[in-house]
């Protein structure tokens, strides 16, 4: 008998709620709140850079072409996989087969980690190039004062975004883990659609801000400005 055939059993009602749909849209709806409350930490810099492009415009260019746009690139198509990879996993736990879903989970996991690698690399090699704000601070084509502050301020914003857009994805990472070990396990205490679904969310959040980073800190400098 295909085990995996079997409907993926719902998590246990709790004693609040008086139904499992209820229970199901206070699950989804309590992430969506974390989410929107997560953009008070981006938010702020977002807006911090759009003021650093409005009033250096030729310093964000100059320090957006030190981002090495290959691995960017790399490193996005890696996150849009796993995205993918998270998205069918909650196809499959709807169809009842949880095995397949939690494997798919440990895929985005393994892909956020290789993120994360990549993400490393790429730090090392900005701080060999004297990158990093500070007393060192040394980037080769600053020609003038304004541009060499302009483009400190510029790495002093890709450092808090891409790292705080890390730490999001670690928390990620061990959310896709843990949910595919419940996955593997009987209920009541096994994973159900919720959990999958609330993992995912979360997943995809980080995804988007991502999307968002790539072409503002990757491609502003490669337009032609």
């Amino acid at each position: 008998m295909n085990t995996e055939a079997i409907r993926a059993p719902q998590a246990p009602l709790e004693e609040q709620f008086t139904s499992i749909e209820q229970q199901s849209f206070a699950n989804t709806f309590g992430m969506w709140v974390f989410l929107a409350s997560e953009l008070l930490f981006f938010g702020p810099m977002l807006l911090g850079y759009f003021y650093l492009r409005t009033h250096f415009p030729h310093a964000t260019s100059l320090a957006s072409r030190h981002t090495d746009m290959l691995l960017g690139t790399v490193n996005t198509a890696v996150l849009l996989t796993g995205s993918l990879a998270v998205a069918v996993a909650a196809q499959a736990i709807r169809a009842g087969r949880s095995r397949f879903a939690a494997r798919l989970l440990v895929a985005a996991a393994l892909l956020g980690i290789v993120f994360l690698a990549i993400k490393g690399v790429e730090y090392h090699k900005d701080f060999g190039e004297h990158l990093f704000p500070g007393a060192g601070f040394r980037p080769i084509d600053a020609s003038t004062v304004i541009d060499l502050h302009g483009m400190e301020l510029f790495f002093l914003l890709y450092f808090a975004l891409t790292g705080l857009h890390a730490i999001h994805l670690s928390i990620g990472i061990v959310l896709c883990a843990l949910t595919a070990w419940r996955l593997r396990r009987p209920p009541p205490e096994g994973a159900g659609e919720d959990a999958v679904e609330v993992t995912g969310l979360y997943w995809h959040f980080v995804d988007v801000v991502w999307v968002f980073l790539y072409p503002l800190l990757y491609l502003a400098g490669r337009s032609g400005g």
